[in-house]
């Protein structure tokens, strides 16, 4: 098989999954990137210099773009996020299986108040297409939603997502099951861009409670962003900062190892985080969850109370009930860590994603709906 994955740019979010890819088809795969890494993500700590064998930075030169098309057009399978429909108009109007890959559509508003020239490109490069193998990769529980809505891709959504590396760590490595070097108080975890949507102010106020309550915990803040001098006024204010510290960005290894020794991880982003990455890496390193309902990954990922925990987006109330239950009892956080370890490692891992995918490509063609996967990635979707 020749499979082509075609994407805006490449960064570590998408490295693990491509070499599961290239592992098992080599040459046939290949990784297309169409624009440089922006700076604003180097700065916060991606890496722009990987490379690999199958990745062709098309944005590079005109003949790296030529050669990036003519791939396009000769795969058997084409994968594409954000990037040109110049990539896939040809294949997709000559019936050839494509996917693409969305996080949600409508995080702002609703579709019935999109403007006409978005209901052009809606007829244009989706509705029109319903008949032709065309399929929707769902990088948020809410993709199907927001393409339903409009009238695509009814029955066509599989579920997908980021799928970060897992490593086979023991579990005395991760803070919930390391009992050598007892600490008087929990760590709490937080890490994101600060900026509105990533909700910053809710840890802080989250820490006033618990401090007014007796809990002892220490909640670290990872990152930088425009709501970082305000994030730490605010802490001043409530006088928290004996509780909370502001750690600054580290690089991507340095954060998964922070994740390690914490025993929880907050998750605090509205409806405008389309998947999240940090929650699989978090989940991944034996933290016990509590994330947003409204993250893309959440309800795709977490089983509320089995393999973490999901509180009301943007309510106080919500998210201080589900971390106070953590802190509540050591059994249940090292329950909810074993079982959030090992649904990224055997369900939501790059290898099994990969697997799937291709399961799913199989089933497709043979047109034999019993051989599609039912759980995980490449299951079928539903609305929520």
């Amino acid at each position: 098989m020749k499979l082509v994955f075609i994407t805006n740019y490449v960064h570590h979010h998408q490295i693990p999954l491509a070499d599961q890819f290239y592992g098992m088809l080599g040459d046939g795969y290949k990784y297309i990137a169409t624009e440089a890494l922006p700076e604003w993500l180097i700065k916060g700590g991606y890496d722009p210099s990987i490379n690999r064998p199958y990745l062709i930075r098309a944005y590079e030169d005109e003949a790296g773009k030529r050669m990036a098309m003519q791939l396009a057009d000769d795969a058997d399978v084409v994968i594409i996020g954000s990037a040109s429909e110049d990539y896939v108009k040809e294949r997709i109007r000559s019936g050839r299986m494509t996917f693409r890959y969305n996080e949600r559509w409508f995080k702002s508003r609703p579709w019935f108040l999109s403007g006409p020239r978005a209901w052009y490109n809606f007829w244009h490069d989706h509705i029109r297409y319903r008949n032709k193998p065309l399929y929707m990769l769902a990088a948020s529980a809410y993709t199907c939603r927001d393409v339903n809505a409009i009238g695509a891709y009814r029955n066509k959504v599989f579920k997908w997502g980021y799928f970060t590396r897992v490593e086979d760590y023991p579990f005395e490595a991760f803070a919930n099951f390391d009992t050598s070097s007892e600490r008087n108080e929990l760590h709490i975890m937080w890490c994101a861009r600060f900026i509105c949507w990533k909700h910053p102010e809710l840890p802080v106020k989250l820490a006033k409670r618990l401090k007014d309550n007796g809990y002892s915990f220490i909640i670290d803040l990872y990152g930088s962003g425009e709501k970082l001098e305000s994030t730490m006024k605010l802490a001043g204010i409530l006088d928290v900062m004996d509780v909370v510290r502001f750690q600054g960005n580290l690089q991507n290894d340095e954060i998964l190892e922070q994740m390690r020794r914490h025993e929880i991880f907050l998750v605090t982003s509205d409806r405008n985080e389309g998947w999240g990455a940090v929650l699989n890496e978090s989940m991944s390193n034996g933290c016990a969850v509590v994330a947003s309902n409204l993250v893309g990954a959440a309800p795709f990922l977490i089983n509320d109370g089995v393999n973490g925990l999901i509180f009301k987006s943007e309510d106080l109330d919500s998210l201080e009930a589900k971390v106070v239950s953590l802190l509540g009892s050591a059994n249940y956080r090292r329950t909810i860590s074993a079982n959030a370890v090992k649904t990224m490692r055997e369900v939501w891992s790059p290898k099994n994603a990969a697997v799937q995918f291709l399961r799913l490509v199989d089933a497709l063609n043979a047109n034999d709906i019993g051989s599609i996967p039912r759980e995980g990635p490449c299951s079928l979707a539903s609305r929520i």
